[in-house]
């Protein structure tokens, strides 16, 4: 069992940043894929971003993006605090949603499924994020 629980939403001008993290505890396992998602009311929950961790205590690996937020947002880890991260920079209006993470644990990630909730084991309970124009 591994629970996540996700902080740093907020709202802000267009334009601006914010700093989302994940907070993992429970189970570990050396490697695994750690998922950003996003959704708004009546839309279907969206892939961010995505990072495949290749063994524990290794806090590169390969990383994944929605088109959409190319060039914008990070995702990076932190293995000695069990904490994902997603920074996001020059924000706007379209990224409001609420933000979710989640865990694959065990595997890894692959560019052909990354962005499919449905291969997410373990989800938070998310932080919105606002974005004023």
């Amino acid at each position: 069992q591994v629970e996540l629980v996700e902080s740093g939403g907020g709202s802000v001008p267009a334009g601006g940043s914010l700093r989302l993290s994940c907070a993992a505890s429970g189970a570990t396992y050396s490697t695994n894929c750690m998922g950003w998602f996003r959704q708004t009311p009546g839309k279907e929950r969206e892939g961010v971003a995505a990072m495949y961790r290749y063994r524990k205590g290794d806090d590169s690996g390969k990383t994944y993006y929605a088109d959409s937020v190319k060039g914008r947002f990070t995702i990076s880890q932190d293995n000695a605090k069990n904490t994902v991260y997603l920074q996001m920079n020059n924000l706007k209006p379209e990224d409001t949603a609420m933000y979710y993470c989640a865990v694959l644990p065990g595997v890894g990630c692959y560019s052909g499924s990354w962005h499919r909730p449905d291969e997410y084991d373990y989800w938070g309970q998310g932080t919105q994020v606002t974005v004023s124009s």
